[in-house]
């Protein structure tokens, strides 16, 4: 990189770091609750943000004192597989070291939330002790690989399980910081082993499978990070593997996602989709969510080596400069998508050759029990947020303790923030829902289809990019939504309800059926027309919408679609028909009448 570009500061501290090393050893030991800004922006590389309540700010400004930090830590789950042994360690860690609590994220991975800076390393060496890692979690690099979790051993469900594997140990970061920082044993000097991590540590050789491309640009890969270079992606970067007839992980919102072409039981290929992204600033007008375009068609066993080149596309000509433009969604914008694919091919080495007619159009959420095809049952449970907790009556962490104590099952989490117990025997179907039941878990049956439809991001008090509340007040309103469809009869109808807490759409809110994003305090903006098998961005139906208004400006268009809907129509594709005039228009005519009866 040049000299006289401006580069943004995350860029600087990354280009200092050695590695992404840094001072964070020293910090670690300093005696301090919170780490400086050089250092707080490397540890999201090893899958840690450095947070603090919120709740309790007004307080300790009143009372002089300075912030409540702690740590969010996040575990890398390709395909959000685990194992019941796993998840049970993730469960203790957040009883003894974090909040009590384990959360889903809508990425199949999961966080814990509340650790204190002199937890921090204890935390990330307990989760690798169980053959899981935290490196690449967050960061400027490769994030989690998602894929549909469905536990189905045909030759099409096990060949996308084994891609993700491979695209996520391919991309692992491989320089030594982690295993030096986090893993080192004080007492030998050595470094311990982590899952999916580098062939520095687990003794394969790392090839290159396509060239760094035209120019041999300075950030290019070397010896310690091969694909990365000393100065990693100019920003995060997101994969995801999918079926055309099962967009369970919403494909078209990552950066690079593969849709699997399969006919006769096999996987031929994959048609490429790049550029998807969903945060945006508000304030600044040259930022936008948006979905992955249509790159090329590859076969199967050439998948990796197409990741591998536009990730490379993506490091040397990414944005270094302004991280709001910094994802590969502005580079294509930038370019064009023409300029792109042949940028994409020059670093391949072969001409791309084009989609096939494969297309999405199929969501299954896997929620309930599901045949595995092979003698055994799996149970999709829904967590509402995807947050594992104990409260009063319901005793979710218990619940689950029991089932995973007893019966072994796998695990597998969703896109949507719920579970998977897969591979159970028959006859424990009924045991399984009685321990749900006891412990105050509603059944999937028996939860309404706006709430299983629904996620909502963390927020307050732990994100500090929130603006207002979401995972505490996306609950309540859905409450109120069940009354209202009741009362329209359209509690049977399907349609996705997303919340976050700001603009930068961890919920995905941007390509749901109904959208609701944080604007300022207690406030959204209400988005609506997305769809639900998520190939649709939705638009801006209300802006600065009352957290206590929100379903009041929301009945209004129920009312509309259940009068006016065509046969088999869902509420998102009725509002991207009729368009925001005609909603706002119909909604007055509503409230008007409403007004004078």
């Amino acid at each position: 990189m040049s000299d006289e570009r401006k580069l943004s500061p995350v860029e600087g501290a990354k280009r200092e770091s050695n590695y992404l090393r840094g001072t964070i050893s020293q910090e670690l030991a300093d005696g301090t609750d919170h780490f400086t800004d050089a250092n707080e922006k490397l540890l999201k590389h090893f899958g840690t943000y450095q947070q603090d309540d919120r709740d309790s700010r007004a307080l300790r400004r009143a009372e002089a004192g300075g912030k409540a930090y702690m740590f969010m830590v996040r575990t890398k789950l390709p395909g959000g597989m685990l194992t019941s042994d796993q998840l049970l360690a993730e469960l203790d860690l957040g009883d003894e070291l974090g909040n009590d609590t384990l959360r889903i994220t809508s990425r199949q991975g999961l966080q814990l939330h509340g650790v204190l800076k002199d937890n921090l390393a204890k935390t990330i060496q307990r989760i690798n002790e169980v053959q899981l890692s935290t490196l690449g979690a967050c960061g400027d690099v490769n994030r989690n690989v998602m894929c549909c979790p469905a536990p189905i051993n045909d030759p099409v469900h096990i060949a996308m399980r084994e891609l993700a594997l491979k695209l996520a140990a391919h991309f692992a970061p491989r320089g030594g910081a982690y295993h030096e920082i986090w893993l080192r044993d004080l007492e030998t000097k050595e470094d311990e082993r982590v899952a999916h991590g580098s062939s520095s540590t687990n003794g394969d050789t790392f090839k290159p499978l396509v060239s760094d491309g035209p120019g041999n640009l300075p950030t290019s890969g070397n010896a310690q990070e091969p694909i990365y270079g000393q100065y990693y992606l100019p920003r995060k970067f997101k994969i995801a593997v999918g079926l055309p007839e099962d967009n369970c992980i919403d494909l078209l919102t990552n950066d690079l996602g593969f849709l699997a072409v399969h006919d006769g039981g096999e996987i031929q290929g994959y048609n490429v989709y790049a550029g998807g992204g969903l945060g945006v600033t508000p304030s600044a007008k040259k930022t936008f969510p948006a979905l992955g375009q249509g790159v090329c068609y590859i076969p199967a066993d050439r998948a990796v080596a197409i990741a591998e080149a536009i990730v490379k596309v993506q490091r040397d000509h990414g944005n270094r400069e302004d991280r709001k433009t910094a994802r590969l969604k502005y580079l294509i914008h930038n370019w064009g998508i023409e300029k792109f694919c042949a940028m994409v091919a020059a670093y391949y080495g072969a001409p791309l050759e084009p989609l096939s007619n494969a297309q999405i159009h199929g969501f299954d959420d896997h929620i309930g029990w599901t045949d595995q095809k092979d003698g055994l049952w799996c149970y999709g449970l829904n967590v509402e947020n995807g947050r594992i907790k104990d409260e009063g009556d319901f005793r979710l962490k218990t619940a689950l303790r029991e089932i995973c104590r007893t019966y072994k099952p796998g695990i597998r989490l969703t896109a949507h923030q719920s579970i998977l117990f897969t591979d159970l025997k028959p006859e424990d179907r009924g045991a399984v829902e009685s321990i749900l039941k006891n412990h105050g878990i509603k059944l999937s049956s028996e939860i309404s289809e706006v709430r299983r439809w629904s996620m909502a991001c963390v927020a307050w008090p732990t994100c500090g990019l929130s603006i207002t509340e979401a995972e505490r007040a996306l609950p309540g309103m859905i409450d109120l939504l069940e009354v209202e469809l009741a009362r329209l009869a359209l509690s049977s109808e399907q349609f996705t309800v997303r919340m976050t807490g700001c603009p930068n759409g961890c919920a995905r809110p941007y390509n749901s059926d109904i959208g609701l994003v944080g604007k300022s305090k207690d406030k959204y903006t209400i988005f609506v027309g997305g769809a639900l098998l998520g190939t649709r961005l939705n638009f801006i139906y209300k802006d600065s919408v009352e957290h206590d208004d929100v379903v009041r400006e929301l009945v209004p268009l129920f009312a509309y679609f259940k009068t006016d809907r065509k046969s088999g129509e869902t509420f998102g594709d009725f509002c991207h028909r009729k368009g925001k005039d005609d909603l706002l228009a119909w909604a007055a005519k509503f409230q008007e009448q409403l007004a004078g009866a």
